[in-house]
Order: C-alpha cells, then structure tokens, then sequence
C-alpha cells in the first residue's frame, strides 16, 4: 500500500500506556475501560469503554460538564456519577504545553 493520493495533515508515532480497569458499581453497572495515557490532547486521557467501542478525551472539565458522560456512554445516570467518581481518580489535572 502507498501514500499517494492521501493529502496527510499529521502522522506521528508515540509511546502510549494504557491501563485496563473492571469494575461494578453499586449500580450493579459493568465497566470495562482502556484507559490510554498520550502526549497529545493536552494531557487528557482517552478513556474507551471496551463493551461499546466509544472513547472519548476526557480531562476534568469533562467530567463536570452535565449530562456528558451519560451522554457519550449511553449510560443511567447512577451508573455516570459511579463512572465520574472513578475517573476523577485517575484523569488528574489537565497540563498545557505547546
């Protein structure tokens, strides 16, 4: 396969982590999230739930901002504040950098 024909506006490689976490709720609600760790994204984090396929960039303006997680994951809203509750453990604050 080539490139030609392809008028690309960024391509980069980078070494990522990328945690997994399952767990329930008192909601009795499943997660099961990849959670990867990137230079971009002003140090937010992609946070995919496996069960669906959705990921989203999430810092902890995200996780205030209402009605998102419910949302974006399709999800009760029992089971977004035990969701938010957990990733406000592990987002951290959000760096700027250029």
């Amino acid at each position: 396969m080539t490139a030609e024909g392809f008028d690309f506006l960024s391509d980069s490689t980078e070494q990522t982590s990328t945690r997994y976490v399952c767990f329930i709720g008192e909601s009795m609600h499943r997660f099961d999230l990849a959670i990867t760790t990137t230079n971009r994204f002003y140090g937010k984090k992609l946070v995919t739930d496996l069960q669906s396929g959705r990921t989203a960039i999430l810092g902890p303006d995200d996780l205030d901002e209402e009605g998102y997680l419910e949302y974006f994951y399709k999800i009760p809203e029992d089971a977004a504040e035990e969701l938010r509750s957990f990733l406000y453990l592990v987002v951290g604050a959000v760096n700027f950098t250029d």
